[in-house]
């Protein structure tokens, strides 16, 4: 009897080695899965958005005091593209610094006007709409914008504006 008793923590302590090394294991296909999922991703979008007819439109938002984001539309020559409606934990996030792509797509060389449209609350709650529209020149080489919505003091309202990344 005492024999058997000595031998039952030694099984325990097997059993429990076996699970961490599963557990291992487990975490470790995972970090392969994430890894190959990424590098999928990066594969998708090569494919898709060739360097030299890809373009990406990214959004920042450095308001908060006289702007609350609603919503954001972006048209690229006469077609709307995107659209997004911001909820309060979105629009939180970009306050924060975040910075989202509101659009990735294909467009070719040659001249092309972007609008984007902002709506939200601006100050003393009244609705606020504002547009700005920049004409770009796209060459062969990746495109990127940003739309850029800012709080101006001077002004006691939000600006918006859309900057071409170099």
């Amino acid at each position: 009897s005492v024999m058997l008793l000595t031998a039952i923590p030694s099984v325990y302590a097997a059993d429990e080695s076996a699970e961490s090394s599963v557990a291992d294991s487990v975490e470790t296909m995972k970090k392969k899965v994430i890894e190959l999922n990424r590098d999928l991703f990066i594969l998708e979008e090569d494919l898709l958005f060739p360097a030299s007819t890809q373009f990406t439109v990214f959004l920042s938002l450095n308001a908060g005091e006289f702007l609350k984001l609603d919503s954001v539309k972006l048209k690229v020559d006469d077609e709307i593209v995107a659209a997004h409606l911001y909820t309060e934990r979105q629009a939180k996030a970009l306050e924060r610094g975040g910075m989202q792509r509101l659009y990735i797509g294909n467009l070719k060389t040659g001249s092309h006007e972007i609008t984007a449209f902002v709506e939200g609350m601006g100050p003393d709650n009244r609705a606020y709409k504002q547009a700005a529209t920049l004409m770009m020149d796209k060459g062969t080489d990746v495109a990127a914008l940003e739309i850029r919505i800012q709080d101006e003091s001077s002004r006691y309202q939000p600006s918006v504006n859309i900057v071409e990344w170099e």
